[in-house]
């Protein structure tokens, strides 16, 4: 099997070169920018041209990305994508390409099994009775434990290249941030508070109206439970902080970057932005922008619109004369219409390529890579429609 040979460099000029460059490509992005998909290209030409071993893992609850690639389910542990699939689009891959969907609550199974002091406090928090409610639902679990199943599956080294979907942009920010906050959540003055009683049974007078209105309103057992729960969680504490700091390292490190996917549309174009300054904020390697759905760069073509103009301009004598030369065009008032239509829609065209155009070079300031894919006449629902997105970014 191939492998992924690395690229090392100040910048690189592909979005080719950047991936056999890097380990982890996080992409991040606003709800309906083609943010799955786009990860799912990256991930087939990856696979297909670069050799060696791709994951692409998606943190998005959303399961569209199963549909693209041809697998009818799957989910935390990885499923490869067959060969087969490649051949059928025409293409004989130089590498494998595999994909995994988060699972949170088997991660979170996975998570307790790796960090519990000891079998018999491991099976009590498993047999917690809130620990499945708790789990999906307090301190943003399932972003971190996306976190900490990315920080697993490359410390494995069974894979080359891992390419990541976040969920939409201001989540994925929480996605960044999940470990820090995890750690913070375990040293924070309310877990003591929840907590301190159960383990010395001795409540002072400062906090015992608090905890006389809590029993009142959540009742005696509830809290107790939720304290037991977490003094159990807690001596997990050293393993937590202690993945939470490698994790924070990891997305730092030089073998990681983002990737930033887009519209030209201007609430996608506000979330690109927040998400650039964010990651820019954080110190973190920005390796391209991808944008998606971008009109055609013949409409910036200066002999294309002075043909537009002629078309609409001149549009009745253009007819007679066409309609001389071809009789099935027919009667000159309408095919005189028709190219006043054309011509106008050309030109209404190139005003808006023209903004985007200008809207390209303002966001290309920061990553080192800007490319784009255009409309497509049919949605992408296969491993060939991802290729050919794919080859639209890829050089």
């Amino acid at each position: 099997m191939a492998r992924i040979h690395r690229v090392e460099s100040e910048r690189a000029g592909t979005l080719e070169q950047l991936l056999a460059a890097k380990e982890i490509v996080i992409t991040c992005g606003s709800g309906g920018v083609g943010k799955t998909t786009t990860a799912a290209a990256a991930a087939a030409m990856a696979a297909a041209s670069i050799g060696g071993k791709v994951l692409v893992l998606t943190v998005d609850p959303a399961k569209r990305l199963a549909n693209a690639l041809g697998l009818e389910q799957f989910g935390n542990v990885e499923t490869r994508v067959p060969t087969a699939l490649f051949e059928a689009a025409g293409v004989e891959p130089r590498g494998e390409l595999w994909a995994a969907m988060l699972d949170t609550k088997e991660s979170w199974d996975a998570l307790v099994r790796t960090h519990a002091p000891d079998p018999s406090t491991r099976d009590a928090i498993l047999g917690n009775p809130l620990y499945q409610n708790i789990t999906g639902k307090f301190v943003q679990s399932h972003d971190y434990i996306a976190m900490e199943r990315l920080f697993e599956i490359h410390a494995s080294g069974r894979y080359d290249l891992i390419i990541v979907d976040t969920p939409p942009t201001r989540n994925a920010i929480d996605f960044l941030e999940a470990p820090e906050r995890m750690a913070d959540f375990f040293s924070s003055r309310l877990l003591r508070w929840l907590i301190t009683p159960y383990r010395s049974r001795l409540v002072n007078a400062a906090s015992r109206p608090f905890y006389s209105v809590a029993d009142r309103i959540l009742g005696s057992q509830f809290l107790e439970d939720i304290a037991e729960f977490f003094i159990l969680f807690q001596t997990m504490y050293d393993g937590f902080v202690e993945r939470a700091r490698a994790v924070t390292r990891t997305l730092s490190d030089r073998r990681t970057t983002f990737v930033v996917v887009s519209t030209l549309e201007e609430a996608p174009v506000r979330e690109a932005e927040f998400f650039i300054r964010a990651l820019d904020d954080r110190g973190f390697h920005l390796g391209a922008l991808v944008l998606n759905k971008v009109l055609p760069s013949y409409f910036l073509d200066s002999a294309a619109a002075e043909s537009a103009t002629v078309m609409g301009r001149d549009a009745d004598r253009l007819a007679t004369e066409l309609g001389a030369v071809d009789v099935e065009l027919g009667p000159p008032d309408v095919l005189a219409r028709v190219l006043r239509e054309v011509g106008e829609s050309f030109l209404n065209y190139r005003v808006v390529a023209t903004r985007e155009a200008e809207q390209q070079k303002e966001l290309a300031i920061v990553p080192e890579i800007v490319c784009s894919a255009p409309f497509f006449e049919t949605d992408i629902y296969d491993l060939a429609g991802l290729l050919r997105l794919g080859e639209r970014i890829w050089r």
